[in-house]
This record gives structure tokens, sequence and C-alpha cells, in this order.
């Protein structure tokens, strides 16, 4: 069975443009759909975050108009409660990338106030995208690639790309009040070969070793896609 590493985010709020803070975390399907997905197949998942701190759940994706309703939402809740390993996460400082199979990053608004900024997740986003194992990025996980720059080049230029879109997050009122949107930086800061499909619908882009998927509906075939691969 093969071992995962699940590289999340620690932040517990974004500060939009105004100077406000804005409660956020990790979405909550983008990690528990792939979790229960991959555990359930009988593979090892390690959660790292920055600092290894205990990871903070959105409470927004956990209403039940998010999570697909009353049903949807309770177990999301049962699949985090019972994810031990978010409860004792290591450092990204920490980690070993020859230790794991395979890399995968959810998403939620917490990548874009830590994991965009974060040396350690640069360094080894950088390293696995080389090794030619699986990186998998959901979202706004891909904000992620911003730390990957050294002197404003990144390895993930030309890369074919997906991730949270304009339009999406003017769907969800954010984008007037954030500082930066995902897309833009994608393509104008790290200058990737981005493209979408319809808004919320699941959306997959593969490219070598690197995938991605565009919203929180995209975690669960970037799961099955995982799957596959490491069968």
């Amino acid at each position: 069975m093969a071992k995962l590493l699940f590289i999340v985010s620690g932040a517990t709020y974004w500060v939009l443009k105004d100077g406000t803070r804005y409660a956020t975390g990790y979405w909550a399907e983008e990690f528990a759909n792939p979790y229960k997905a991959v555990t359930d197949a009988g593979h090892e998942v390690v959660v790292a975050t920055p600092g290894g701190v205990t990871p903070n759940v959105d409470m927004m994706s956990l209403r039940p108009s998010m999570a697909g309703g009353e049903q949807g939402a309770l177990d999301l809740e049962a699949i985090i409660r019972d994810a031990e390993v978010m409860r004792r996460p290591i450092k990204l400082s920490d980690v070993r990338l020859e230790d794991y199979d395979a890399v995968y990053l959810p998403g939620g608004h917490g990548p874009m106030a830590d994991l965009a900024f974060d040396a350690d997740a640069g360094r080894l986003l950088t390293e696995q995208l080389a090794s030619g194992r699986p990186l998998a990025i959901v979202c706004h996980a891909p904000a992620s690639m911003l730390a990957t720059r050294i002197h404003g080049v990144s390895p993930f230029k030309g890369r074919k790309v997906t991730g949270f879109t304009n339009e999406e997050e003017e769907a969800v009122g954010l984008a007037p009040r954030a500082t930066w949107l995902l897309e833009d930086e994608l393509k104008d800061a790290v200058g990737v070969d981005y493209s979408r499909g319809e808004i919320w619908q699941p959306y997959m882009v593969e490219d070598d070793n690197l995938i991605t998927g565009q919203n929180p509906h995209s975690a669960a075939i970037l799961a099955d896609r995982l799957l596959k691969i490491l069968a």
C-alpha cells in the first residue's frame, strides 16, 4: 500500500483588502473525500502543516448548503472527526519526500494566507514536481505554487494547470474584497498554462505527474485519479 502526504493549510483567517480578517481554513470536502477514498483503499495518509499547527476547517464548508445537504454535512464532519492524523500533523520543515508515494494539497482560502508564502511548501512542491511522483493540488491550493518562485521564476511556469476561477471567486462575493485572485496570479506571477471548466463543475488537468482540480467538486476526481496511479 502507498503512503500519501497531505499538505494542509494551517491558516485560520485570510486578510482582505480593507484589512479585515475573513475566517477560513481548509475546505471540508477537499480534505474529507480524498482522505476517505485513499484510506478506504488501504493507503496511509500523513498530514503536514506550516509549523505543525492543527489544521482549521472552514466552517462555511460544513454548512448544508455547501455540503450537499444535511446528510452531506454530517458525513463530512464524521470523516474529519475520525481523521486522527489531522490532530497530529508534522511540520512541513520536517517532511522527507522520499518517504511518500504521492502528495496532495486540499484548498479552501487557507492556502491563500499561508502556503502561498511558505518557503517549505515551495521547496516541497518543487522537489515533488521534479521527482516524477504524483502531485495533486485542488481549488485554492495551487496558490502554493507562488512560493516556488526563485528570483521570480517558478518550475511550474508553462505547466498545464487549473484552479479556483475569478468567476467562482466573484460568485462567493470575495473577488472585489481580495487583495489578489488565484487565477490572475497563477497566470501572471507563476506563468502557468491555465485552463478552466464550467463554474462549480468538476474539472481536472493532468500534465505529466502534476494533477490539478478547479474547485471543491473536483477533489473527488483527483482522488480517483490518484488511486488509479497508485494501484
